[in-house]
């Protein structure tokens, strides 16, 4: 599974963005998918993930603010980024795993994509 990520890119507080990531493989239906973001300095941390069902989970830092969907059919999951705030400022990555072992630590994913900067001005 080959992954990239895009969409980001320089933004107000307050406003929005969509990330997005395409995804290569015929797995995709069934892989679990999630974002992670690392700000300078910092390890890179959970964000939201979903997988098979329609189920979706995310960090604290970001629910009600975030949305996690995807189009099978276009092999693609989104991240919908609303009132974003300048602490949401870091690269964001997604992330394919091929079974469900957890979702919220790098660990459980075997595929990444290169990253997307998004910045968060105040």
């Amino acid at each position: 599974v080959q992954l990239q990520a895009f969409g980001g890119g320089l933004v107000q507080a307050g406003g929005s963005l969509r990330l997005s990531c395409a995804a290569s493989g015929r797995t995709f239906s069934s892989s679990i998918m999630g974002w992670f973001r690392q700000a300078p300095g910092k390890e890179r941390e959970f964000v939201a993930a979903t997988w098979s069902g329609g189920f979706t989970y995310y960090a604290d830092s970001v629910k009600g603010r975030f949305t996690i969907s995807r189009d099978n059919a276009k092999n693609t999951v989104y991240l919908q980024m609303n009132s974003l705030i300048p602490e949401d400022t870091a690269v964001y990555y997604c992330a394919a795993a091929r079974a469900l072992r957890g979702v919220q630590t790098t660990k459980d994913y075997d595929y990444w994509g290169q990253g997307t900067l998004v910045t968060v001005s105040s």
